[in-house]
């Protein structure tokens, strides 16, 4: 009996389970999911891994969150690949008693590594389980996940011509929060202390900042400022203390709610090229610099970035290709060029993916409801 009380305090029933983790592009378009699910008044779960960074950004949600085992399936030998498929399985398992405590009715996967086990778990306890994919190109953990899926969500329609269970696929877009949409370009002016009649540029490296982005950056300041106020979001750890006092610059480690205020007052922005940061940009109509991640990763961000180049709707400047001067004159061009750029972006056909996706989860849930009451 006390083992069941302790059961009961510990797992709270959740129609809407959530996992994905691993970086932030596979945990920030939950929290959209999330707030709708808060508005509809459906109780909802997230599954992360142990020390994944999806745990640090969910803290601020008030949503139970439970951990499991992950393991990474490596393209290159590493004597972790021995381990990692019983770390797997042992996520598996955590993953399937976990849902079955709560008495989930759908799993949503963002993506990432913990995506896998729970994809497999609640297949096997016949849970509907829908799968998003950001990338034009599918990421391994994905693809894995792609055969327990009952729902396959996409960016784009190219992304569903490469995969093969064709009559899963539904091209949706990407869940982005509904704050970012209502940021205010006045706040952000004061949020930085600058001017309102000098443009500015906006410099995002990614969630953990990008060292070569930051010191090409730095080396063009002077001229940079003689046009331009400059917002640089460095990375954690990255803010050079001897520019703190410099006018019309502002950095910072790294930004949250002041982050739709600091987009709207940009002119242009300069961002890595993950799927979720280019969709933002568009959906906020914002003429944009890509500067992808390249060899360090599978080549995904490259992928994009070139993909909404040939649309016309993003300016890139490969990493390899990235020089202090290279990088102003893009910026300069971009800024010359943004009435062009911001006609084209206005025509970009943006799905309301939030409703969307959640309407399917929460059709599921309805129909979990039936069954149940059926059954009565």
């Amino acid at each position: 009996m006390a083992i069941r009380s302790f059961f009961k305090s510990k797992f709270k029933p959740a129609h809407i389970v959530l996992t994905g983790g691993g970086s932030a592009g596979h945990v920030t378009p939950n929290l959209a999911l999330i707030e709708l699910g808060r508005q509809a008044g459906i109780s909802m779960a997230y599954i992360g891994s142990t020390h994944g960074i999806e745990r640090d950004i969910l803290v601020k949600e008030d949503i139970p969150f439970y951990s499991i085992a992950t393991g990474k399936l490596r393209r290159y030998f590493s004597w972790q690949n021995f381990i990692d498929p019983i770390r797997i399985v042992w996520g598996i398992g955590q993953a399937f008693f976990i849902l079955r405590c709560l008495r989930a009715d759908v799993v949503f996967a963002k993506g990432g590594f913990v995506s896998f086990p729970v994809a497999v778990a609640a297949w096997l306890r016949q849970i509907p389980v829908v799968v998003h994919e950001s990338d034009l190109t599918p990421g391994l953990a994905n693809r894995l996940c792609f055969p327990f899926a009952k729902l396959i969500c996409v960016n784009d329609a190219h992304t569903k011509s490469l995969i093969k269970q064709q009559s899963k696929v539904m091209v949706t877009g990407t869940p982005i929060r509904e704050s970012l949409l209502q940021g205010d370009r006045l706040r952000g002016m004061q949020y930085c202390h600058f001017d309102q009649q000098r443009p500015t540029v906006l410099i995002m490296g990614g969630g953990l900042g990008a060292e070569k982005i930051n010191q090409a950056v730095r080396a063009v300041l002077p001229q940079l400022l003689e046009q331009f106020q400059v917002i640089h979001l460095c990375g954690k750890g990255k803010t050079d203390a001897a520019l703190t006092e410099l006018q019309g610059y502002c950095q910072f480690s790294y930004v949250n709610e002041p982050l739709p205020d600091l987009l709207a007052l940009a002119d242009v922005v300069i961002s890595r090229a993950g799927a979720n940061a280019i969709y933002e940009l568009l959906c906020l109509r914002k003429p944009h610099i890509l500067i992808p991640l390249g060899h360090a990763s599978r080549g995904d961000q490259v992928h994009n970035a070139k993909h909404f180049a040939a649309k016309g709707l993003s300016q890139v400047l490969l990493q390899e290709d990235l020089t202090p001067q290279r990088l102003l004159d893009e910026i300069y061009q971009v800024y010359q060029q943004r009435v062009e750029i911001i006609g084209r972006l206005t025509k970009f056909d943006i799905i309301p993916a939030n409703q969307v996706i959640f309407d399917y989860l929460q059709a599921k849930v309805a129909a979990a409801d039936q069954v149940l009451m059926s059954n009565e």
